[in-house]
């Protein structure tokens, strides 16, 4: 127990190893850039992403992707959280997205395969126009619909906020079909091209924070698609049952608490290299979010060997709510402990602290959902509005 320690159990070694391993030289890059600039309006970071190979980050091999798993994901995008908070909010929607067209590949559905082979090849970023971070909505409710005519599809819907509104090479979106040919249309996925007529984007974000993600809104105005960019989805009442939207559910929270959690690890690395305190109050943050992020990578382990059920899907929520707790508690022993001085000569204390407040914002909101872990953990379905 006297030999040194090995250099992977560094604070944040595995994670930062990860990401140079996928998208070698991004986290030097990053780290290069001062951090005004990396969270501006203005910021490089996401066409240093996609330059760096990112938009095929978790696309299957087979479809010309890099192949990292849940696993690898959530990892790299806790270090990049380290780094950019704008950067792992923009790209946890892009791999949000992919990771549905990912499992509908496995499934054999059709022609998904040929648009992650062309996402991979083209190096384009999708944005999402789900309903996640619209308050009161479910995260797969409908925020658009799709009408036929002409032999196309045509889309009208809003997106506000939508993270890389003016990066994006295609925005991913549930819509309500309309189509009186059709008993029950329910539901679909389309994707829509952003350069397609009809297509806007308006400022939207006036917060300082996060202003890096490009968080304005995209309005839709009869933009047509053509039928192989749209997916049938079914009834969305159901969208919990289906396992592809239930497994797009844990990605979605998996990865958000890993970005937010980078955020905070950021404060307690530099607690860590301070050492000005005794050694209790310094891991103090350090053990909270290394706890936080052990139940994420567990998560992302299940995922590896299960199919996605009401059990994992339970899980993640009680995952995601608990990171958002050690978070919390973690921010405010690092911001204490870096003390008024270290606050007051740079603005970086304070923008980490304040850009890990939002994961509270990202759907489902903890306080309204936990009626309903409450019910699942006594044996009732769950149920998420």
């Amino acid at each position: 127990m006297n030999e040194p320690i090995e250099a992977a159990a560094t604070f944040l070694h595995e994670e930062r190893t990860t990401l140079e391993r996928f998208l070698p030289g991004l986290d030097e890059q990053l780290a290069a850039i001062p951090l005004r600039e990396l969270e501006s309006k203005q910021s490089r970071a996401i066409e240093l992403f996609r330059a760096a190979g990112g938009c095929g980050l978790i696309i299957q091999t087979e479809h010309h992707g890099a192949g990292a798993s849940l696993l690898d994901a959530v990892r790299i995008q806790r270090a990049i959280g380290t780094r950019s908070p704008s950067l792992a909010i923009a790209t946890n929607m892009h791999h949000f997205s992919t990771a549905s067209l990912v499992v509908m590949s496995e499934q054999g559905g059709g022609f998904e395969w040929m648009l992650l082979q062309g996402i991979a090849d083209g190096r384009k970023l999708l944005a999402s126009g789900f309903g996640e971070g619209v308050s009161g909505r479910g995260m797969f409710a409908p925020l658009m619909r799709a009408r036929r005519g002409d032999g196309r599809w045509y889309v009208t819907g809003a997106k506000r906020p939508c993270s890389l509104a003016h990066s994006m090479d295609l925005l991913t979106a549930s819509v309500v079909i309309e189509d009186e040919t059709v008993e029950n249309p329910g539901f679909a996925v389309v994707l829509v091209p952003a350069d397609a007529p009809g297509v806007e984007v308006q400022p939207f974000w006036e917060a300082d924070v996060l202003g890096g993600a490009e968080n304005d809104a995209v309005i839709l105005t009869e933009v047509p698609v053509d039928d192989e960019l749209v997916i049938p989805f079914g009834d969305p009442a159901n969208a919990l049952q289906d396992r592809v939207q239930a497994a797009g559910f844990v990605w979605f929270e998996s990865l958000m608490s890993a970005a937010y959690i980078g955020m905070a690890s950021t404060l307690a690395e530099r607690v860590l290299h301070a050492n000005r305190w005794d050694a209790s109050a310094t891991m103090s943050p350090v053990v909270e979010l290394e706890a936080a992020f052990a139940a994420v990578e567990g998560l992302a382990r299940e995922m590896a060997v299960t199919a996605v059920g009401p059990r994992v899907l339970v899980r993640s929520l009680a995952v995601r709510y608990a990171a958002q707790e050690a978070i919390n508690r973690a921010v405010a022993s690092a911001v204490e402990q870096l003390g008024g001085v270290a606050f007051m000569r740079s603005n970086e204390v304070g923008y980490f602290a304040s850009a890990t407040r939002a994961l509270g914002l990202h759907p489902p909101g903890r306080l309204p959902t936990m009626a309903a872990l409450q019910a699942a953990y006594t044996g009732e379905p769950l149920v998420i509005r």
